[in-house]
């Protein structure tokens, strides 16, 4: 091992993902001098092993569906994917799992790319074990951020080191189709990737331990995302949970409390997520290793005058759109303080505040059909309280939905606080809904009236003019 370097920047942050690359980003622009350290691939999780694979993979599955309810356009559309060159065109996304591309955007920027494990030894200090052995001290006379995300929860369960399961980075990385595939979970992985492999030729059984999947979306969400997979060919069995898994030779056997035997070639466990603190010295700075780390609404973490938690890693939104925002509002924050601006009393634009986190969250689950929703569902609306109508339109009675063609399934609801009267959360399901989200995102965050939303109007014949429909259901009302 190398004798110890020491250096000293204004911030330094831990984990080169998306996040910690948004905050090097705007620390930077703030002209700090800024380091970032990565153990693994600089880009990330979304980058390698989430969102960029995934997507890739069901974009084909999704396109192929559309297709398939157009006349005159159906018929040459029957024919299996080409797994391969999905695969392929995978691969590309993910830049082969290289990095280059992600390292030169560092270098534009003015980063300093420190390769290795880092871990926090002391306030404002970071020690990094570079690969080659070498050991280096970052000392930050601002800010040290942590941008760790987080990894895949594995359950205890017996045989289940034996058996190697599928986690979400091998279900995205995968080279080869497997025959059958077990999925285990209900939640947005479990099916966006059943959705996914039963397309490109597995034999999907998913298995879902609660009454349905997208258990935090409204309940139609997941009951027409069931509808589909099953119409697809997949099997999807509903209070079930594994408790024990062996392989014998290439087949992997679950067991389930039921007391079902299910014989697979892979089994993809979607049961959750953890953060990547266990290994980051937390208790060097009186935190505990492997926990979430609390935050304030500028993700400085609790207790704290210099360490800013950001991302996943806060457990407050676990999405990579909310992360990058919060490192844009963090970035902004450290870069305040360095100057000694009193950022609450000079935030009029709420630039150094994460409110976004609390009310106006956005998601898209990338199945056939697409479910979007943004705020909160009815029921969480009625469990804090407020005084609420839901309104429901099916979204096959809109005119623009009948340009997808044949069979047209979707629905939308709006949550409205009918106190205030303004929306509380929006959900869409339906083919194309995903790119329908930020207008209801526009709704929620900015608190519109409804009745000023009367005066914005949809362009005809698009599925947006659903919000017509709705605005018109809830006057009616």
């Amino acid at each position: 091992m190398t004798e110890t370097e020491s250096i000293a920047y204004d911030v330094v942050v831990l984990g080169a993902g998306p996040v910690g690359e948004n905050v090097a980003d705007r620390t930077r622009a703030a002209g700090l001098s800024t380091a970032i350290v990565e153990s693994e691939l600089v880009g990330g999780e979304c980058s390698y092993w989430a969102c960029m694979p995934s997507k890739a993979l069901l974009r084909p599955v999704i396109a192929r569906a559309d297709a398939r309810r157009v006349p005159g356009l159906s018929q040459a559309v029957q024919g299996p994917l080409d797994a391969a060159a999905v695969l392929a065109h995978r691969d590309e996304f993910t830049s082969h799992w290289k990095d280059d591309g992600q390292v030169a955007w560092l270098d534009g920027i003015g980063a300093d790319l420190h390769r290795g494990q880092g871990r926090l030894s002391g306030t404002r200090e970071v020690t990094v074990e570079g690969p080659d052995g070498e050991r280096r001290v970052l000392t930050a006379r601002h800010a040290v951020a942590v941008c760790t995300g987080t990894r895949a929860a594995l359950p205890d369960l017996p045989g289940l080191a034996q058996v190697k399961p599928w986690t979400s980075r091998e279900a995205t990385s995968a080279q080869a189709v497997p025959g059958r595939l077990i999925v285990v979970g209900g939640g947005v992985v479990a099916v966006e990737m059943a959705t996914a492999w039963q397309a490109l030729g597995s034999q999907v059984t998913l298995l879902v331990r609660g009454k349905g999947v997208l258990p935090r979306m409204e309940p139609f969400a997941g009951e027409l995302v069931t509808e589909s997979l099953k119409e697809a060919g997949a099997e999807v069995r509903t209070g079930t949970s594994v408790t024990a898994v062996t392989r014998e030779g290439p087949t992997v056997v679950a067991l389930t409390d039921t007391g079902d035997r299910i014989e697979t070639d892979e089994i993809l466990f979607a049961t959750g997520r953890e953060p990547r603190t266990d290994d980051l010295g937390l208790d060097t700075v009186g935190l505990e290793p492997g926990s979430w780390l609390s935050v304030d609404d500028s993700l400085r973490v609790t207790g704290s005058t210099w360490l800013y938690a950001v991302g996943d890693v806060n457990h407050r939104a676990l999405l990579t759109h909310q992360g990058k925002y919060q490192a844009r509002i963090a970035g902004a924050a450290i870069a305040a303080r360095a100057s000694g601006v009193p950022i609450l009393e000079t935030d009029p634009w709420g630039a150094h505040t994460a409110t976004a986190d609390h009310a106006a969250v956005p998601q898209v689950v990338f199945t056939d059909p697409e479910a979007a929703s943004v705020g909160l569902s009815l029921a969480e609306a009625e469990q804090a309280g407020h005084r609420v109508r839901a309104v429901d339109i099916d979204l096959s009675r809109i005119a623009g939905a009948s340009l997808y063609g044949d069979g047209y399934r979707g629905q939308a609801r709006m949550v409205v606080d009918i106190t205030r009267e303004i929306l509380l959360g929006v959900t869409f399901v339906g083919p194309g809904v995903g790119e329908l989200i930020h207008s209801a995102t526009i709704a929620v965050a900015g608190e519109v009236p409804i009745g000023r939303l009367w005066h914005a109007v949809p362009s005809y014949p698009t599925v947006s003019e659903v919000w017509l429909r709705l605005l018109e259901a809830y006057r009616d009302a």
